[in-house]
């Protein structure tokens, strides 16, 4: 997965006054990197390259010590998320029941990998592990609502219904 989105970057100067108040506020605070980037992901919903350099700049850290947390932590996301967020569960009981094959369905429809978004901004794809709802497996969620039972046919039909 490439770390630069092919979605340009559409900051708003309110976001980064957003950002930059934050900075400010919690610079000094022992520990302060962790919850400046979770802050600056509410804000913008990912952390693209600029803002990683803004928070850099402000807060006096290298940009590989913020680059170094954004990609170590599974929490924090480098591209940013479709309109539609599509997960497909890749835990046991439904990978055993074909998710898998779902998610490669799913992946090669939409025509981006695991992580990513589409160019146009609608739909974004993730491998999730278990949520709990191995009676429906395999299953796959679009902005957290469930479609149980699935088979790589019938996923494409739910995202045809977000068209």
């Amino acid at each position: 997965m490439s770390n630069l989105s092919s979605i340009p970057f559409e900051g708003t100067k309110e976001q980064e006054d957003e950002l930059r108040a934050a900075i400010r506020e919690l610079k000094d605070t022992p520990g302060a990197l962790m919850p400046v980037m979770q802050k600056a992901q509410d804000i913008y919903g990912y952390l693209p390259y600029e803002v990683q350099k803004i928070i850099a700049d402000d807060m006096g850290i290298p940009m590989e010590q913020v680059y170094g947390v954004a990609t170590f932590y599974a929490q924090f996301n480098l591209q940013p998320k479709g309109k539609y967020q599509v997960s497909v569960c890749l835990g046991t009981a439904c990978y055993v029941k074909g998710s898998g094959v779902i998610f490669d369905k799913i992946s090669e429809k939409l025509g981006i990998k695991g992580g990513e978004c589409t160019n146009d901004g609608k739909f974004s794809l993730d491998a999730c592990r278990c949520v709990g709802a191995c009676g429906m497996a395999p299953i796959m969620l679009v902005n957290g609502e469930p479609h149980g039972r699935m088979t790589a046919e019938e996923a494409e039909k739910v995202l045809d219904s977000y068209n």
